[in-house]
């Protein structure tokens, strides 16, 4: 008789998720559409272009219009309008929301996500991130966090199932990029202000810029997991504050822009842009080094659309732009929430790939689980992300007759019609948006017309009637909140209730 030989079970691959915050579509050299622009020649992202040789390049990839309802949907798997973190959270307790002369926001969770419940204001959920760690990975959180407002559980990644914690807590935004200004603290160590990034002491004074200071403290983790536990899988988030406000000068490449003819902002945040892609490509590179990149998937994704609408921080001109999209980051136009994303899988994907079917940000939940091997796991909420592990295998389109659904019923900080609370639903080449401030639907073929210049509401009044009847019923069934009508105390109309 033969000997009976067990082979040993396979490896679960390396994870790393690489977040950029407020990165547009379009701020890079790799074209996430059917053609160059502009914009497209203005930045040079060379390990965004080197990913995206090695993989799939999404060309309809979407996330909320800010930061914080992005970011809850990524780690729960639920829709911004269920988990109802539906605007920004900072302060425990206290919204966030710009004031508005008809409508007042809802009651909406300021507070954040929660793995524990008992926190008034905060949506009780499961992240994928603790599930990764129950099955044996070695969890890494570096950079901006922003799931739950300060003084709360949520604003502590390691709540959420992660070993390390680097720089994450409850602010959305780098009180400076600059270690000269230790990163928003005096010289006592003191912080200035809210936004200062905790615990990068050993960068102060060095000259280092924020994104150079914590990829050297991500590489940092992931060295002392490879020489200590070497068998153990892990997942790397490296959340980078890049490239959000305030827009300072990385000096590593700012000249280079500057000398390529651009204003002194836009070579600010262009040298935030090469920063981030310098990052990037050093954890490409440390992967290549440790002999770990047949192993490892690589995520790249942004958390909302460029800061392109309205007036720009402070008044200041506008350093970016979305086009050929329409409006940015606020807005559910497509400026908004469409974002660069590319994923590469080595053995799974092949080099050079293109998807152009659409999935929304908490479709990574089931995804990365499914990536890990992991299919039976238990939570207390409703998953309604959807695995696009099918379009990576080339097996399946999970976006096939499924529609997509925004709620942002907040004023955020620039103003506008396109911008101020509105709900939106995408249906094939289809997209209604309707304002609850001002009862309007508008309807765009957004495969004929990505910029949605040509509202057809009014040339197609039976499909405004059926996407407004879906888009009401799913809010409904989402349980998803709607403004205050101040005159009358009602709430706002759903938009199936204005045709």
């Amino acid at each position: 008789m033969l000997p009976v030989i067990t082979l040993p079970a396979p490896q679960p691959p390396n994870i790393i998720l690489f977040m950029v915050d407020d990165m547009g579509w379009q701020d890079t050299s790799v074209p996430f559409w059917t053609k160059t622009t502009p914009l497209n020649a203005t930045y040079e992202t060379p390990n965004m272009a080197r990913l995206a040789s090695q993989g799939m390049v999404f060309t309809q990839a979407y996330a909320s219009p800010i930061s914080s309802p992005s970011r809850c949907s990524l780690l729960t798997g639920a829709n911004a309008a269920r988990h109802r973190v539906t605007n920004w959270t900072f302060r425990r307790d206290q919204i966030t929301d710009e004031p508005d002369s008809l409508l007042s926001p809802p009651e909406w969770n300021c507070n954040g996500i929660c793995q524990t419940p008992g926190t008034p204001r905060t949506f009780t959920a499961r992240s994928f991130v603790d599930i990764l760690h129950e099955a044996g990975y070695y969890t890494i959180h570096c950079g901006k966090a922003h799931w739950g407002a300060q003084d709360t559980p949520g604003e502590s990644p390691q709540h959420f199932g992660f070993d390390v914690n680097i720089a994450g807590h409850a602010a959305g935004g780098p009180a400076t990029y600059l270690s000269e200004q230790n990163f928003g603290h005096d010289a006592q160590g003191r912080p200035t202000g809210q936004f200062a990034t905790p615990g990068l002491e050993k960068y102060w004074g060095t000259g280092t810029f924020l994104t150079e200071a914590l990829t050297q403290e991500a590489i940092a983790a992931l060295n002392y997991k490879h020489s200590t536990l070497n068998s153990q899988p892990f997942f790397l988030y490296l959340s980078h504050y890049a490239v959000h406000v305030p827009i300072d000068r990385d000096p590593r490449y700012y000249e280079h822009y500057r000398s390529r003819g651009l204003s002194e902002k836009e070579a600010a945040y262009a040298s935030l842009v090469a920063g981030m892609d310098k990052s990037l490509g050093d954890i490409l590179d440390w992967l290549e080094r440790n002999h770990l990149e047949d192993n490892t998937i690589v995520l790249f994704m942004s958390d909302n659309g460029g800061y392109a609408t309205g007036t720009a921080w402070r008044d200041e001109p506008l350093f970016t732009q979305n086009a050929p999209l329409r409006c940015g980051k606020g807005s559910l136009h497509e400026g908004g929430i469409r974002e660069p994303m590319i994923v590469r899988w080595p053995g799974v994907v092949q080099p050079e790939q293109r998807c152009d079917s659409y999935l929304l940000v908490e479709d990574f939940f089931p995804t990365i689980l499914e990536m890990a091997g992991i299919h039976s796991y238990n939570v207390p909420q409703t998953i309604d992300g959807r695995s696009f592990v099918p379009l990576l295998r080339g097996t399946g389109d999970p976006s096939r007759h499924r529609q997509l659904i925004w709620n942002y019923p907040h004023v955020w900080g620039n103003r506008g019609p396109a911008i101020d609370m509105n709900c939106a639903i995408r249906s094939g080449r289809w997209k209604l948006i309707y304002s609850y401030k001002t009862r309007r639907h508008q309807l765009f073929d957004i495969q004929e017309d990505i910029g949605e210049q040509h509202d057809l509401s009014a040339q197609c009044p039976r499909l405004v009637r059926r996407l407004a009847r879906d888009l009401g019923r799913r809010l409904r069934a989402l349980h998803a909140q709607r403004p205050t009508i101040q005159s009358t105390g009602l709430p706002a109309p759903w938009p199936d209730e204005t045709l």
